[in-house]
C-alpha cells in the first residue's frame, strides 16, 4: 500500500513539472490589455505563436483571467474558443486600466525656409554636441503620470514622432546630446531621441 501511494506521489510531481503553473486562483481575475504602440493583441488557440491566431483584444480592453503561465503566456477566457480558454502573453496585460492609447498623428513639419531652416540649425547644434557613451537605462517619466513621451527621429521637436513612451518605459541610452538622449527602445528595437528632461536615469 505504502508503494503504490508513493508512486501516485511521484506521478503527481512529474504532471506538475510537465505543466508549470506561475499564478491560478480559485476563480478568474481581471486584467487589462497594454501594448507600448497602442495596437490590439493577438489571440490564440495554443500558448505557442504561429498560425493559431483566433480573435484580437483591443488596447485597454479587459480579459478575463484563468491562470498564468511559467511559459510567458495567460490562459483567458474566450468565448469562441473551444472549451472557452484561449491565450494571450503574458507581457501585454497589466492590473489596471491604462491610460488612453497614443495617436499616431505625426508632428507638425516645418513649411517656411525659416522655419526650415532653424529646425535643421537646431538639430545640428545638438548633433554636434553628440557623445558616445557605454549603454545605461533610462525611465520616461512624462509630465503627466498618464501621459506619453515621444520618441522621434532627430533630436527636435519638428521632428515625426516614431513612437510614444509611456510612463515608467524603459529605454537604453546609446548617445547623450546637449538637451536629448539617443536612445534604443528594448521592447521594439527602434533606435531614435527623446527630451533629456522627460526621463531620468533608473
Amino acid at each position: 500500500m505504502t508503494k503504490r501511494l508513493l508512486s501516485l506521489a511521484l506521478i503527481a510531481v512529474m504532471m506538475a513539472m510537465l505543466f508549470p503553473v506561475v499564478n491560478e486562483a480559485k476563480a478568474d481575475w481581471t486584467m487589462y490589455v497594454y501594448t507600448d504602440n497602442g495596437k490590439s493583441l493577438n489571440v490564440r488557440s495554443d500558448p505557442m505563436t504561429g498560425d493559431n491566431v483566433i480573435g484580437s483584444l483591443a488596447y485597454g480592453e479587459s480579459v478575463s483571467v484563468r491562470m498564468t503561465l511559467a511559459s510567458g503566456w495567460t490562459a483567458i477566457s474566450w468565448a469562441h474558443a473551444d472549451g472557452y480558454v484561449a491565450y494571450v502573453q503574458s507581457r501585454f496585460l497589466i492590473d489596471y486600466k491604462p491610460a488612453p492609447k497614443p495617436t499616431s498623428k505625426p508632428a507638425p513639419k516645418p513649411t517656411s525656409t525659416s522655419q526650415k531652416s532653424t529646425a535643421f540649425d537646431a538639430m545640428n547644434t545638438e548633433f554636434r554636441s553628440a557623445r558616445r557613451v557605454n549603454p545605461y537605462t533610462v525611465v520616461a517619466r512624462p509630465s503627466r503620470a498618464s501621459g506619453w513621451v515621444n520618441l522621434r527621429w532627430a533630436p527636435s521637436t519638428d521632428t515625426e514622432v516614431i513612437s510614444q513612451c509611456p510612463q515608467g518605459k524603459e529605454l537604453t541610452v546609446l548617445a547623450e546630446l546637449k538637451d536629448w538622449y539617443q536612445v534604443e527602445d528594448p521592447a521594439t528595437g527602434y533606435i531614435g531621441f527623446i527630451s533629456s528632461k522627460y526621463v531620468s536615469r533608473k
